[in-house]
């Protein structure tokens, strides 16, 4: 049963040193130490196969499956296991019946992994890729609602969307926007790579034709394992690789499974980690992130390094606009102290996760002004 009370700290579940301020779980997580066991259990099995059985496996990748379903409001017939975000969005592009003379929707400066499948897509079947600008205001959701009724813009065939913007946290609110694409007669495939796990998802509401996310950023997970939710009437497709696992009688979307699904490693530390996350509550670790990155944000403002407004950035990751760009060297010099965190497209990017605390706030703060002062 899930706790009405706030979150807390959760750092003593996994190895996170006291004079470590890790701010970067946008990139990859820290494992915590139950996913950690999980992954030791899987290679004493794969070392000592004969004192197992291989059904286990199999067990292993159902209660994975089960487990991402569960994240995100879906069936687990609906879910399909992949290696990747990319490998789900090559499988979403080859089976969306796109035609020529449509439109593809994406915003400005959008992480490959759903770009690339897409943009040869276009190419293929002459449609065209609209990438909406970066809006001035930060408001991507009414950016992206502009440009779906733009007047004289060709159809709108299909829009690859994501429920923030992966460099910053800049939000872009799929349930308002999914109505609207679904209204133009149009697919919504999602890469809920930076929120599956730190803000809730509701496929009941967003009604996707496909979404994807992976397990080593906010789900907790290792690499390797990613999962692909296929709507009912998209599960007819072919695969992108074809294995004894996933033709007939497999059904749902487990005929996009991918081969050598079950993995006795990788997909028990997946488990592990989602039933993490479901034991705390997706709102409740939302709403914890949200604590500590509106006391960053505030922290950051008074150092004049321009956060986005509360309401346009997601609750976990903080985008911070360094005046000039962010200098060379500033991410080195926040690791120099302890604090670790990303650059990407210019800015600074922080994003705690459960396990950070105080401490780990006020040493970033710290940094970030005595590096300012040396900027």
């Amino acid at each position: 049963m899930i706790s009405a009370e706030p979150l807390p700290c959760q750092r003593h579940l996994f190895e996170v040193p006291e004079d470590v301020s890790y701010l970067d779980s946008a990139a990859w997580s820290p494992l915590p130490r139950a996913v950690r066991a999980a992954g030791e259990a899987g290679l004493l099995l794969k070392s000592r196969p004969w004192s197992h059985p291989r059904a286990a496996a199999a067990e292993g990748a159902e209660r994975a499956r089960a487990a991402a379903a569960g994240l995100i409001g879906a069936a687990p017939d609906d879910v399909a296991i992949v290696g990747s975000v990319s490998h789900a969005v090559a499988t979403a592009a080859r089976n969306l019946p796109l035609r020529p003379g449509g439109r593809i929707l994406r915003v400005a400066d959008e992480f490959p992994s759903l770009c690339l499948a897409f943009d040869r897509l276009a190419a293929e079947r002459g449609l065209a890729v609209e990438a909406v600008a970066r809006p001035a205001d930060g408001d991507w959701t009414a950016a992206l609602a502009a440009a779906i009724a733009r007047p004289g813009a060709p159809p709108l065939a299909v829009a690859t969307l994501t429920p923030l913007h992966w460099a910053d946290g800049g939000l872009i609110d799929l349930a308002r926007l999914a109505p609207l694409i679904r209204d133009a007669g149009a697919a919504l495939v999602v890469d809920a790579t930076q929120a599956a796990g730190a803000m809730p998802l509701d496929i009941a509401r967003l009604r996707p034709d496909f979404l994807a996310f992976p397990t080593y950023k906010w789900a907790l997970g290792p690499y390797g394992v990613a999962f692909l939710y296929a709507a009912p009437h998209r599960q007819g497709g072919v695969a992108l690789e074809e294995n004894a696992g996933n033709r007939p009688p497999a059904a749902g979307a487990r005929r996009y499974d991918r081969g050598e699904r079950d993995d006795p490693v990788a997909l028990p530390m997946a488990a592990a980690g989602l039933e993490l996350i479901a034991g705390w509550g997706v709102p409740a670790v939302a709403a914890r992130l949200r604590a500590l990155t509106d006391r960053l944000a505030a922290g950051a403002a008074e150092l004049g390094l321009g956060p986005l407004p509360r309401h346009l950035r997601a609750p976990h990751i903080l985008g911070l606009a360094w005046p000039g760009g962010v200098p060379e060297g500033l991410v080195a010099g926040l690791r120099d102290r302890g604090v670790f965190a990303s650059a990407r497209l210019g800015g600074l990017r922080l994003s705690p996760h459960v396990f950070a605390h105080a401490a780990d706030l006020g040493r970033c703060l710290a940094a970030l002004a005595e590096l300012r002062r040396g900027a």
